[in-house]
């Protein structure tokens, strides 16, 4: 493993939640050209979560894929639109590859 992050205490991982949402719909801002904004659905909740990945993916490469999101990260204001959380992604040496689930899981499942 290369670039090996510092050593943390389980409590520190443990105020991340990672949750399971799934991509109800996605689009392209204008505004950005790195950015393509998601509504994910959590359960009862949908939020919007901007990623910067449309130079690999396009909005109906995520619809109604299911992927890991963490869901307590502050609120980001990025261009007019403000992200309410972030896509968990493994980053790969070519392109970012996010984190989906293939096995049927409800959304809104924390991760632990």
């Amino acid at each position: 493993m290369t670039d090996v992050k510092p050593t943390i205490e389980y409590d520190d991982f443990a105020k991340l939640d990672i949750r399971i949402g799934r991509v109800v719909a996605a689009s392209l801002p204008d505004w950005s050209r790195k950015l393509i904004e998601l509504s994910v659905e959590f359960d009862s909740d949908t939020r919007s979560i901007l990623a910067g990945i449309s130079q690999w993916y396009g909005p109906d490469d995520l619809i109604s894929n299911y992927y890991l999101f963490v869901v307590n990260l502050a609120e980001k204001k990025m261009g007019p639109a403000v992200s309410q959380g972030m896509m968990l992604m493994a980053d790969a040496a070519e392109r970012p590859v996010p984190l989906k689930i293939t096995d049927p899981v409800a959304v809104g499942v924390a991760v632990r």
